[in-house]
């Protein structure tokens, strides 16, 4: 008898406790719109090969090469590259780098690449 009262009440407990968490997981998701989901995983600095590096820094070669340059962005829901630029990917990071100098323009966390 007092196992069948713990389940129920864990049951109960449970059933009450469903609504808020819903609540709270719609409270955090992000606001509609690209811009705003854009924003939401937009980062200033980043590490990669144990290295920090934030907007305005000269990536090494290695990241300006082909194997890197992701020509795909739109699939990982990335802004579309300015012109004159190409994203390349960074310690699990989404990279902006200008062409010319390989200079970092912006920088999205790569969890973007899950966001629906």
């Amino acid at each position: 008898m007092r196992k069948l009262n713990v389940l129920f009440f864990s049951a109960a407990l449970m059933a009450s406790s469903l609504p808020m968490a819903l609540t709270a997981h719609a409270e955090d998701a992000p606001a509609a719109g690209s811009a705003a989901v854009s924003s939401s995983y937009e980062i200033k600095e980043f590490h990669a090969d144990y290295q920090p590096y934030k907007i305005g820094d000269v990536v090494p070669e290695l990241y300006r090469t082909k194997p890197y340059q992701i020509d795909a962005w739109k699939i990982r829901h990335l802004p579309a590259p300015e012109a004159g630029s190409h994203w390349t990917y960074m310690g699990g990071n989404y990279v902006l780098i200008s062409d010319a100098e390989g200079k970092i323009m912006r920088a999205m966390r790569g969890e973007i690449f899950y966001q629906h």
